[in-house]
C-alpha cells in the first residue's frame, strides 16, 4: 500500500516491469475511466495519481514517467491508472509499451523488497 484516500487506493504492481510501478484505483468498482466518473470523482482520482507520481520521481531514478489507464473486459475491468517510471538509459525499442509488459519480463524482487519502496514512497507523499 502506498496511499490512500476515502474514495481511492494506490498500491504496488504485484509484477512490476520497471521499479516503482504504482496502480491507482478507485474503491468503488467503475469499469470506463470516463463515462463511469462524474468530473469531479474523476479529477479527485487523477490528483492522487499525480501526487504519487512525483512521489514515485523523488524516490526513484526517472527519465520520464508513464501514466496509463489500461484494462479490458476480458483482464481486468476495474478502472485504474498506472504509474510506471522509465529508468534512465533504457534503449529506445525497449520503451513505451515494450517496457510495460511482462511478456518481456518483470522485476524479480521480494515482499520485503516492495515493503522496503512502499515505505520510502509513502515518506515521500508526506
Amino acid at each position: 500500500m502506498v496511499a490512500e484516500t476515502e474514495d481511492d487506493i494506490a498500491f504496488l504492481c504485484k509484477y512490476p516491469t520497471m521499479l516503482g510501478h504504482v496502480l491507482v484505483a478507485p474503491k468503488v468498482h467503475h469499469e470506463h475511466v470516463v463515462k463511469d466518473l462524474t468530473e469531479d470523482v474523476y479529477l479527485q482520482l487523477l490528483a492522487l495519481v499525480y501526487r504519487v507520481a512525483r512521489a514515485v520521481e523523488a524516490t526513484v531514478e526517472v527519465e520520464r514517467t508513464y501514466l496509463l489507464s489500461l484494462g479490458s473486459q476480458q483482464g481486468n475491468s476495474h478502472v485504474h491508472w498506472h504509474i510506471s517510471p522509465l529508468p534512465p538509459g533504457v534503449p529506445y525499442h525497449e520503451q513505451q509499451f515494450h517496457a510495460l509488459m511482462a511478456e518481456n519480463g518483470v522485476l524479480p524482487w521480494t515482499p520485503e523488497q516492495a515493503s522496503a519502496l512502499a515505505r520510502q514512497l509513502r515518506a515521500a507523499l508526506d
